[in-house]
């Protein structure tokens, strides 16, 4: 085991969620138009001049933005140089490299295409939920570079407790996509002042609201029963899915202020990463076929 190494890599996961939070932040405070629809340049400038507060919230998440990109980098490169060939960090490694171009990708999109801010347009609902995935993906890779780099393991993709485990990942996936989704409702509802009466797919967003939480809570409840085993991860992994759940509650109730969906994003980012961390842990765990 590399301990430098393994360290950087759980920095980098550290540096992704702040990242990821900051995201947030410019969504539920309508800032993604703040620097106009140029990308990588700031309303057609490398440093904005006299910038408004939405220009300087959006343009220090392209800066973090940046330097993770440019973090993820030097984890790949670091990889190659200290594992050999085909090891599960260097894989790892090259996923999050991976993840982290779709990733900026799609925030060009967002911005170049003009899906910020006010827009209601069915492709950002689109993109919005598709955007959650991969972000989801990208820290899932991280975590599984900075986990396996901590010690001398393999992943095995199969064995006693995958499906389960595989439909939990799933779940979370789906219901962290309907959550930005919802999201997206909150925000060009009570950011943007946007009414249903003049937006036919804010109306559907608000129609359908409903499905977010009561997916959440069947989902909690699965992946509480697949954590609620021998697992250092388990129990931290079920405080946190009641937490959500109450989080999820204030949110609704508070209608959604900037705080709160901040909050929510954290503990949901939490939750990922125990899971993936739990499914990891289970499946190095279990015995090798013909074992006794």
């Amino acid at each position: 085991m590399n301990r430098r190494f393994a360290s950087a890599a759980w920095f980098l996961l550290g540096y992704t969620v702040l990242v990821i939070l900051w995201g947030g932040f410019v969504r539920a405070t309508g800032s993604g138009a703040g620097c106009g629809s140029h990308w990588p340049l700031c309303n057609g400038e490398l440093i904005p001049h006299s910038p408004r507060v939405e220009t300087i919230i959006e343009f220090v998440h392209r800066l973090t933005s940046g330097l993770l990109g440019l973090l993820v980098l030097g984890v790949v490169v670091a990889a190659f140089r200290i594992y050999p060939r085909g090891h599960t960090v260097r894989k790892s490694a090259i996923w999050t490299l991976f993840f982290i171009v779709t990733e900026s990708l799609l925030g060009a999109g967002l911005v170049t295409f003009e899906w910020v801010a006010a827009n209601d347009s069915v492709e950002r609902v689109y993109v919005m939920a598709f955007h959650l995935v991969n972000t989801f993906l990208l820290l899932a890779a991280v975590t599984l570079t900075a986990w396996l780099a901590s010690g001398e393991r393999k992943l095995p993709l199969r064995g006693p407790g995958v499906v389960r485990l595989t439909l939990a990942l799933a779940g979370v996936l789906l219901v962290g996509s309907s959550g930005a989704v919802t999201a997206l409702g909150d925000t060009l509802l009570l950011t943007q002042g946007l009414s249903p009466d003049e937006s036919p797919v804010l109306a559907r967003l608000l129609a359908t609201r409903l499905y977010h939480p009561s997916a959440a809570i069947v989902v909690a409840l699965f992946v509480a029963w697949v954590a609620w085993r021998k697992n250092p991860y388990g129990r931290p992994l079920v405080m946190m899915l009641t937490a959500q759940l109450a989080l999820g509650a204030v949110n609704v109730y508070l209608k959604a202020p900037v705080w709160m969906q901040l909050a929510h994003l954290a503990v949901s980012d939490a939750i990922w990463v125990l899971l993936v961390l739990l499914a990891a842990t289970a499946l190095t765990r279990q015995p090798v076929a013909g074992s006794r």
